[in-house]
């Protein structure tokens, strides 16, 4: 295995062939997309310990998207299984999808850390403690801010550790060096993923725009809010499913280790 570097306009590839995948199989890939969500909102409900387990299963859960994404590139229809597939392939790679998941839950703990110095807290416990704010408070700037710089520290941190959970599902490397090679393989192409995040920050912001057209045209925000989050939640689904081809492009492997 070795890092492979490519040019900086394929992070404009990475989304297009996410969105061509999801297209292949919108109701399989969708339909586990809810599913995930579906399944970290059980479990995070649970009492005390639920939001802390939810976060230790995430990046597993979220390797099966990876491999329902394989299956929908390959033309197969992927099965609802496939989300737990991770933490069946063994023992070994059990222990090791729970030892990533730990490190990741120290990673959104991190994040919520540095939001609590932007906004002195509130968003943290919203997130944490689902601590009841006023409207006041959660249209505050500070607030606003918070939320911000926690999506957009949350990006690099899924695809570090998407790339983490691939390398230990599919090659057998260990956490710690799944970690080290993922920051390594961002680092070698950062332009790419750059350009990658600037894509899907752009068709971010172009739904926002034309949601926001379609509440001056219609005038009505509830009848827009029905239509937001369903698209909202596929635009999400598109993008879990082009992390699979930045993936497939950082690294080369020998013949056998492909993914």
């Amino acid at each position: 295995m070795k890092l492979h570097t490519v040019p900086a306009i394929r992070g404009v590839q990475w989304a297009k062939s996410g969105v061509q995948t999801f297209f292949r199989q919108p109701l399989a890939l969708s339909g586990l997309f809810f599913m995930l969500l579906a399944l970290m909102s059980v479990v995070g409900a649970l009492p005390v310990l639920g939001k802390a387990l939810a976060l230790i299963l995430m990046p597993g859960i979220s390797m099966g998207l990876m491999i329902a994404t394989r299956e929908a590139s390959n033309g197969n229809f992927p099965m609802p299984l496939v989300l737990i597939s991770p933490f069946r392939a063994g023992r070994a790679q059990f222990k090791a999808m729970l030892v990533l998941g730990v490190l990741y839950a120290a990673g959104i703990l991190l994040i919520l850390a540095c939001t609590s110095v932007v906004d002195g807290g509130g968003f943290a416990m919203s997130v944490l403690l689902d601590t009841p704010l006023s409207e006041e408070s959660q249209k505050s700037m500070d607030f606003q801010l918070a939320m911000l710089l926690a999506s957009a520290l949350n990006m690099p941190l899924s695809l570090l550790f998407c790339h983490a959970t691939a390398l230990v599902h599919w090659h057998a490397v260990t956490p710690v060096k799944g970690l080290f090679f993922s920051v390594a393989a961002i680092w070698n192409n950062i332009r790419t993923f750059m350009v990658y995040g600037l894509v899907w920050m752009g068709a971010i912001f172009l739904f926002g725009m034309m949601m926001a057209m379609l509440v001056g045209v219609l005038g009505s925000v509830e009848a827009v809010t029905m239509v937001l989050y369903p698209v909202a939640m596929l635009m999400a689904a598109m993008v879990f499913t082009s992390i699979y081809f930045t993936f497939v492009d950082s690294f080369e492997f020998t013949s056998g280790e492909g993914a």
